[in-house]
């Protein structure tokens, strides 16, 4: 049997309590002092000590091993044919396709798919899901964005002796890649281990070359191949064409013979959008454009001299320091030449005399650069000694529309961006990437930033506009990335600038009509004057009367 009792009780309810009570204060130790003792007391100067509460550290580096990477790719083609049929042959696969449309599987596979296509097509114009709400709130905050860029990539020649990053191409791949030809255009440059390989980065790796090009000669110009992404054309130092397949490395698969090739540096090489996608063309200091395929290099299919007489004549034609071509004008081309005149040139006319179209005079020095502009192809930009021009291939043998003002330093490249219609850049001697935006600022750049301490001498934006390369003198090619304001195409933007455009050429072509006019006066005035012109003797005579007469008449009014 259990017993169990419980006892509860609030604890503050048992237990000594304490009890505090006040008292007065008492001495509990009291020793005297002792007067003896202060003979061993010593005194000491007064001593600071520092005392630090933070642990002490060290600080180590260490460089650890750079991993080796290697770059593999695999090549695919178009598959899924039959052996016996070449899918190069378009009659072969065209064909086929309707061999297999035929059958009863193929018909039965597109009636099944076809039902799922369907109702997505329904869901989509039931619900827009690419539907844009904030459109015009992200454009006001753009618009108050100020311009600026920032340095994203650094590429250095791997070469110790540096050479001149003279130009730049994109790959067509959706600017995977740029190739770079590094050439040095000093006269008689005689340095020794002066290597003549130019290379192709990959933008994900840019510590390494993708692939070097190894031609017999520096390379002045390199250019992708927009149909053919493997293939590379290169205009040589010695005057040579060649060209690389990408895909079987570094050496050329073809060049031209030197004794039919141009005698100077190539300075411009270009593709031609043709349906084979294997012809291009060349234009050099020599005064010499020429056109090649290349499938046959051992000779140039046409040839052009630049003489802007239309005498047909080498001994007076213009080296060409630039050229120019856009797949919107199949047939024309611009050349920039020493001289500071730029030639407009139609390939289809009948005689070579014919094919120089036009002639633009304005610039003092060298033109750098000439391009046309991607919204509006008959305005083309030029670069030459201290300013950058706007022309119009409407206006004929005329002065420029728009250009900028003078600058210190000379001006080396140029280029349009290719989704602003009034955007451009200019790179100048001292180093600095100029970003001009006709539409909002025509007498200073939108932007200015240093790039080098080296003359900037080669640009190119990629197809977004987004990213720039600047290759400076010394093979050093950054890449600028740039603010959305300047890449980003606005509402009424391409009308916009087309009215300044045509604004600009009337009141250049009023000017004109006004000059030629005063020319005209003064041609009709000066025959005048000639014509009306007197024999001094006879004006002599005249004016003995006259005096004589004057005196008579005198005094018989005063009665002698």
């Amino acid at each position: 049997m259990e017993i169990k009792f419980e006892y509860t009780r609030k604890r503050s309810e048992f237990g000594r309590p304490c009890r505090f009570s006040d008292h007065l204060a008492e001495v509990t130790v009291d020793i005297p002092p002792d007067p003896s003792l202060a003979d061993d007391f010593i005194p000491q100067d007064p001593v600071d000590v520092a005392v630090q509460e933070a642990p002490v550290m060290a600080l180590h580096e260490v460089n650890t091993e750079r991993a080796q990477v290697a770059i593999r790719g695999m090549n695919h083609v178009e598959g899924g044919w039959p052996k016996d049929i070449d899918y190069k042959n378009e009659e072969l696969t065209t064909r086929y396709r309707e061999e297999v449309e035929r059958e009863e599987v193929y018909t039965m596979s597109i009636q099944h798919l076809s039902s799922l296509v369907e109702h997505c097509i329904r869901q989509n114009n039931a619900i827009d899901i690419y539907e844009e709400y904030f459109v015009e709130e992200e454009e006001e905050d753009d618009e108050e964005e100020h311009p600026s860029a920032k340095t994203i990539t650094v590429i250095r020649d791997p070469n110790v002796t540096r050479r001149m990053a003279t130009h730049l191409s994109w790959h067509p791949d959706a600017n995977r890649a740029v190739a770079v030809a590094f050439c040095s255009l000093d006269f008689q440059d005689s340095r020794k281990d002066m290597s003549f390989d130019s290379y192709i980065w990959d933008l994900e790796k840019p510590y390494i070359p993708e692939l070097v090009l190894k031609p017999s000669s520096p390379v002045v110009t390199l250019e992708y191949n927009s149909k053919d992404w493997h293939h590379v054309l290169g205009g040589c130092y010695n005057g040579q064409i060649v060209y690389w397949d990408t895909r079987k490395g570094g050496l050329p698969m073809e060049m031209t013979p030197v004794e039919l090739s141009h005698r100077d540096p190539v300075y411009g090489a270009c593709w031609l959008p043709s349906r084979t996608g294997t012809e291009c063309f060349s234009a050099s200091t020599d005064g010499l454009v020429l056109w090649w395929d290349i499938r046959k290099m051992s000779q140039p299919s046409e040839r052009l001299v630049l003489d802007i007489s239309r005498q047909d004549q080498l001994k007076d034609a213009l080296g060409a320091s630039s050229l120019d071509f856009a797949s919107s004008m199949p047939t024309k081309f611009l050349v920039g030449t020493e001289q500071g005149i730029i030639i407009s040139c139609n390939r289809d006319a009948k005689t070579p005399p014919e094919k120089i179209a036009n002639i633009f005079r304005g610039h003092i020095g060298a033109v750098y650069s000439v391009t046309r502009n991607p919204f509006f192809p008959k305005v083309f930009l030029s670069v030459g000694d201290w300013t950058a021009r706007i022309w119009t291939e409407e206006l004929m043998d005329s002065a420029p529309i728009m250009e900028t003002k003078y600058h210190t330093p000379y001006l080396l490249d140029g280029c349009w961006s290719p989704v602003k219609p009034a955007v451009f850049f200019t790179a100048k001697s001292d180093g600095t990437l100029d970003i001009w935006d006709f539409l909002f600022h025509q007498k200073d750049p939108s932007l200015s930033l240093k790039v080098s301490n080296d003359p900037v001498v080669s640009l190119r934006p990629q197809d977004n506009g987004r990213i720039i390369g600047c290759g400076t003198k010394l093979g050093v090619v950054s890449l600028l990335e740039i603010s959305p304001g300047l890449c980003t195409l606005r509402k009424n933007e391409k009308n916009l600038t087309s009215t300044m455009f045509e604004r600009e050429a009337r009141r250049e072509k009023v000017l004109l009509d006004k000059h030629r006019e005063r020319l005209l006066r003064e041609q009709e005035r000066a025959q005048a004057q000639a014509e009306e012109r007197e024999d001094p003797q006879e004006v002599f005579k005249q004016a003995r009367a006259d005096f004589f007469s004057t005196i008579k008449a005198e005094r018989q009014r005063r009665g002698q």
